[in-house]
């Protein structure tokens, strides 16, 4: 094994306040080395850190490397097997066995299917901001609610309840409180969803959850995977629309684009997807001996795979740290690839069409109320990077 081979320090690493939405300079630099790195795991574990496109799309479609929570070399204990349902952590055929009842719910046709109700939960959000006039906080007048009411109400989960499971959701994976607090939001979570299926079960609505209780999924087993769908489909979207208006408004000339061209919607969101990698890394565990980059990946090791640097690999994308929603950004790692590719992802994009769409419409003047470097992010150590909270306002009509 090379002994030159870069190493880098622990992650998660501070981004630039200049550009918030470029990968920290640590990763950008390890990439500008190769697309493979020494690395040392916070407990101490060594392994290595991906951050070239190529080599991460290929560990993601590899049966060589799992995702099983237990096999996740990263700490000087040994994890538990992720609980029932929640297949992100699992590797086939438990994997397919809980995805599969989901795909066919999931599809292109069926999401476009709710492109009216989008519109109709869009409009009602900028409705109350328009009325309640600027400035607004972009990211509980907009970002947050519409995502919490399209994957509540597909789940079926009452209307009053959503605002609590939202600030519970937003604690356990916001990446800003400490273990008894995070431990608290995760169990109450469970302990709802828990009571949630027995509903379900016992007078079955005209909605996801309903209709899986019908199926040979266990109690367990369905709370976990209502687990693994309300967390993905509130909190990515929820920062992909804050974070992505932030990044058009620090791009006015890519936001005027945008306001002045419909046509370029379903490019932007692309863009922004690539551009911003909300979901910034994910590991995977080699079953054995693996060579890559001439490097040989010890069985048992853990891989660190950097979805941002992928997304902004120059020899993938030219200018990748440039913001074009005019860019041909298929391709991109956002949603992952291979088995584990994001089940929501069709979902995901109508949502960011229709809401991004109709901002730009209704609020042509739209712009940031505070100084750039005033606006909060979340923390690197939060599981989706994103932004806390978005002030902005606009030319009252």
């Amino acid at each position: 094994m090379s002994e030159s081979v870069h190493a880098v320090g622990a992650l998660p690493a501070e981004r630039s306040t200049a550009c918030p939405f470029d990968p920290p300079a640590e990763l950008l630099d390890a990439r500008r080395h190769g697309p493979i790195s020494r690395y040392t795991h916070p407990g101490g574990k060594p392994g290595w850190l991906i951050t070239g496109y190529e080599m991460v799309r290929s560990v993601l479609a590899d049966p060589r490397f799992s995702s099983r929570k237990e096999l996740m070399n990263v700490v000087d204990f040994a994890l538990p097997p992720a609980p029932p349902g929640e297949f992100l952590l699992m590797d086939e055929p438990e994997h397919s066995r809980y995805r599969r009842p989901l795909v066919g719910r999931f599809t292109v046709r069926r999401m476009r299917m709710l492109t009216e109700r989008i519109e109709q939960i869009t409009a009602g959000c900028l409705d109350v901001m328009e009325e309640t006039g600027p400035p607004a906080d972009l990211v509980t007048a907009f970002a947050k609610p519409i995502p919490t009411m399209v994957i509540c109400e597909i789940l079926g989960v009452p209307y009053e309840d959503r605002a609590s499971f939202q600030e519970q959701i937003d604690t356990f994976m916001g990446g800003e409180v400490g273990d008894d607090e995070l431990i608290a939001a995760y169990t109450a979570t469970q302990e709802y969803l828990a009571r949630l299926v027995a509903a379900k079960r016992a007078e079955p609505t005209d909605d996801i959850l309903s209709e899986l209780t019908g199926s040979e999924l266990t109690d367990e087993e369905l709370k976990g995977i209502s687990l693994i769908l309300l967390a993905a489909g509130f909190d990515t979207t929820a920062n992909m629309l804050s974070l992505g208006t932030f990044a058009l408004l620090r791009n006015p000339e890519q936001f005027a684009a945008l306001r002045d061209d419909p046509a370029l919607t379903d490019g932007a969101v692309e863009e922004l997807l690539r551009y911003l990698s909300v979901a910034k890394t994910f590991h995977r565990t080699a079953l054995e001996d693996v060579e890559l980059g001439g490097q040989t990946v010890r069985a048992g090791t853990t891989v660190v795979l950097s979805y941002n640097t992928a997304n902004r690999d120059p020899d993938r994308f030219a200018d990748p740290h440039a913001l074009d929603i005019r860019r041909q950004a298929a391709g991109h790692l956002a949603f992952s690839h291979g088995i584990h590719q994001c089940l929501g992802q069709q979902l995901a994009r109508v949502e960011m069409r229709v809401a991004f769409r109709a901002l730009v419409d209704r609020f042509p003047t739209l712009r940031l109320a505070v100084p750039p470097t005033e606006v909060v992010l979340r923390p690197e150590t939060a599981d989706i990077f994103g932004v806390k909270r978005l002030p902005v306002t606009w030319d009252a009509r």
